[in-house]
């Protein structure tokens, strides 16, 4: 493929090219960069076309350009400044083959178009230059927890391999607005069954999940209503309820992850009557969700999300380790700023 730099473009920009597969051919471009972008507004598209959109022969494209199959699309972007990210991670266990560490919320595990540099690994390879590092798994920039990362080719494959054949116990904690409600199964069209084994307030829920095609942002996942949808089961346990001034009340719910989608322990709650407090794409308003990856949240936003990131923690993670073949549980502290919100709210309104 050659490629013309355009006339003013500087050598140190950021080129990011875009095939466009026949199935969207038609689309608007701004539609189209929207999709490939999918955490950026149609108002923040619009200007990046607007300064950074070209053809491969150096030729400017506009928003209401139609794009053709198999038609590649230029952004050539001066290099941006990334967002400040947090950089202390925690370890909570290493040894020879496998490390765990404490993920922080607001630290990216991948790279993205805002984040190429602030991500874990390159935070972790900075502390250990030379070393082989590769994520096991992942987790949502706003999630914080245990996260594991495999040092050498050999403990990585053997970890993904666990991983493959569902070998890890997930245990996450969330704050929601309103207690998940088992009765609401039906309405969502899923399997509710109860699990007295953990405890009081403890079932287990089973619906499928899949990537929501009518949503602006194509990271959007909804309950399955296909039958490529894929399964999906998660066990919940209400700990703690706390009253919430004229609404539903908080709760805090303990969820075990049965199988591992995307997004899944959030749409599950969100269906469930208990989206998780300051999500931003299933909670009050999914608009949220492109203003706080545009850094342009309102006061208005952030009343209504009441925290600036999702009250979700991967707490603990429990597996034969890979290589030793020995028992393992890592354990991540609930976070300081998620304990002091719900050490804020209301009264306790007593266990489940």
């Amino acid at each position: 493929m050659e490629i013309v730099r355009p006339e003013g473009v500087d050598e140190g920009f950021v080129l990011s090219v875009f095939r466009v597969p026949p199935e969207l051919a038609g689309q608007r471009l701004d539609v189209f960069l929207q999709g490939q972008l999918k955490r950026t507004s149609r108002t923040r598209t619009q200007y990046i076309v607007k300064v950074s959109a070209y053809g491969l022969r150096g030729n400017r494209l506009r928003s209401n350009h139609r794009v053709q199959a198999e038609e590649h699309v230029l952004l050539w972007r001066a290099p941006w400044d990334e967002v400040q990210v947090p950089t202390d991670v925690p370890v909570l266990f290493e040894d020879a083959y496998l490390l765990a560490v404490n993920k922080p919320a607001g630290l990216p595990v991948h790279p993205s178009a805002r984040y190429h540099k602030n991500t874990l690994i390159n935070v972790l390879k900075a502390e250990r230059p030379g070393q082989f590092l590769s994520l096991g798994h992942r987790l949502d920039r706003e999630t914080s927890g245990v996260l594991i990362v495999a040092k050498s080719p050999e403990s990585d494959r053997a970890l993904k391999k666990v991983i493959e054949n569902r070998g890890i116990e997930k245990t996450y904690l969330a704050l929601t607005w309103g207690r998940p409600d088992p009765e609401r199964a039906k309405a969502a069209q899923g399997t509710v069954s109860n699990a007295p084994a953990d405890g009081p307030g403890a079932f287990r829920f089973e619906r499928s999940l899949e990537l929501d095609p009518t949503s602006s942002y194509r990271v959007k996942m909804r309950l399955g209503q296909s039958e490529n949808a894929l399964s999906a089961s998660t066990r919940f346990r209400v700990e703690e309820t706390r009253t919430r001034s004229g609404c539903e009340p908080y709760a805090r719910v303990r969820c075990e992850l049965e199988t591992g989608r995307q997004h899944q322990i959030r749409v599950h709650l969100a269906s469930l009557g208990a989206p998780i407090v300051g999500d931003k794409l299933y909670g009050p308003d999914e608009t949220c969700f492109a203003r706080g990856a545009d850094g342009e949240l309102t006061e208005e936003d952030l009343v209504r999300l009441e925290l600036p990131r999702h009250a979700l923690h991967a707490a603990r993670l429990g597996f034969q380790h890979p290589m030793t073949h020995e028992p393992l549980v890592v354990e991540a502290p609930f976070p300081s700023d998620l304990l002091e919100f719900w050490d804020s709210r209301a009264t306790s309104s007593g266990a489940a």
